[in-house]
């Protein structure tokens, strides 16, 4: 039993091994970098080894997938915790969400796709942000009494605007700091107010 045991430890730190050699081709040499011939001479394995673990290059792609929304979840929880009043919450998972973008601009290229092919089957870990970002609209929205489908329309809606502004940042030469702050604060603090209900 105990050398199963030792064997399963081994494969899942082999497949982790893989995984971190893939991330760090990756920041050094960018996505179009990465590729199953470099994963295996980096960790001094042989090509078929990585083939055991990984049948591809869009598996490898899938799980760090995976890990980047799991990272990112975790980021929009502990931004969430520092207030209990659901529009503070959502500016503070917001500027979470910008800061994770551009803390690890080559996880969230993978993503989303940013000047690269993301993952072309969506993981379920990408559930995550959204439950908590939809929640905090929903609670925002409930004297509203809101359907399901303006609770995700409101969410697009921060999406677009907060993806796009990173995307610009990502691809192009991006903005100067104060001007990306600016437009940030202004987009956020402007479509949590249109959500809010005014009080007669």
């Amino acid at each position: 039993m105990a050398s199963k045991d030792r064997i399963l430890r081994q494969k899942e730190e082999t497949r982790n091994n893989i995984l971190d050699a893939a991330y760090y081709i990756v920041k050094e040499e960018g996505w179009q970098g990465l590729s199953m011939r470099k994963i295996a001479d980096r960790i001094e394995y042989t090509a078929p080894i990585i083939y055991e673990y990984f049948s591809n290059k869009e598996a490898i792609l899938q799980e760090l997938t995976k890990k980047g929304f799991l990272c990112l979840t975790k980021d929009l929880e502990k931004a969430k915790a520092v207030s209990t009043d659901p529009a503070e919450q959502l500016e503070a998972m917001w500027m979470a969400y910008w800061n994770f973008a551009f803390a690890d601009k080559e996880l969230y290229q993978v993503m989303f796709g940013v000047e690269m092919t993301c993952c072309m089957q969506r993981v379920p870990e990408a559930e995550g942000p959204f439950q908590l970002f939809t929640q905090a609209i929903a609670e925002i929205m409930k004297g509203q009494k809101p359907s399901d489908d303006v609770i995700k329309q409101k969410y697009f809606t921060f999406f677009s605007v907060i993806h796009g502004l990173i995307s610009i940042n990502i691809v192009g030469n991006g903005l100067a700091s104060n001007i990306n702050n600016q437009i940030l604060k202004d987009a956020i603090g402007g479509i949590i107010k249109s959500i809010q209900v005014v009080e007669v």
